[in-house]
């Protein structure tokens, strides 16, 4: 099981992480939150596609909305109780999909 990372941890590591389409990653509600826009459903879509492939072979799923050309995600670790290495690992892929 992962392990849950500390305030400090967190706040350490959330400053590493690359913005993704000028939106930086941010702590809300006890999750690791971005808020994503993309030029159409298209676009939007085609993102999410490339994000679960990720999100599968890690094992790991995001808490996820859709409407439109917006993407809301926000990332935690259920059975650790917080966030662990395995959001921010997800974090840096889905940045990598947005590119």
């Amino acid at each position: 099981m992962e392990k849950r990372l500390t305030e400090q941890e967190i706040a350490t590591r959330i400053k590493d992480l690359e913005m993704v389409s000028d939106q930086a990653w941010e702590l809300k509600d006890g999750k690791l939150h971005i808020a994503l826009k993309f030029k159409d459903f298209v676009t939007a879509f085609a993102f999410m596609t490339a994000a679960a492939i990720h999100a599968e072979k890690l094992n790991h799923h995001p808490e996820w909305k859709n409407v439109y050309n917006r993407v809301e995600i926000d990332l935690t670790t259920h059975e650790a109780g917080g966030i662990t290495a395995l959001d921010f690992e997800l974090a840096e892929l889905m940045g990598e999909s947005a590119k």
